[in-house]
């Protein structure tokens, strides 16, 4: 996966069905129902870390909170936090 080789999925997909086990043949149906939008987060060079790290940290924020405040808390406290 860190040498983008999104292009050998197929091959994989194809051994891990042959594998025969259930719970890897549930994850292969998944991975097909979306394969192009699959191999192209395997080969394409671009990242979504930076923003899922935030979106994480906003959520944790607001179940620390959960209960106490409004939105406008949690805005302070994400604008703050910067």
């Amino acid at each position: 996966m860190t040498q983008r080789h999104g292009h050998h999925l197929g091959q994989w997909l194809t051994t891990a069905e042959q594998a025969n086990l259930p719970s890897i043949n549930g994850f292969v149906n998944g991975v097909t129902s979306d394969l192009a939008a699959v191999t192209a987060g395997l080969s394409l060079p671009f990242n979504f870390g930076p923003v899922e790290g935030n979106v994480i940290r906003i959520k944790m924020l607001k179940r620390q909170m959960y209960g106490r405040a409004g939105f406008e808390l949690l805005r302070k406290r994400v604008l703050l936090a910067e």
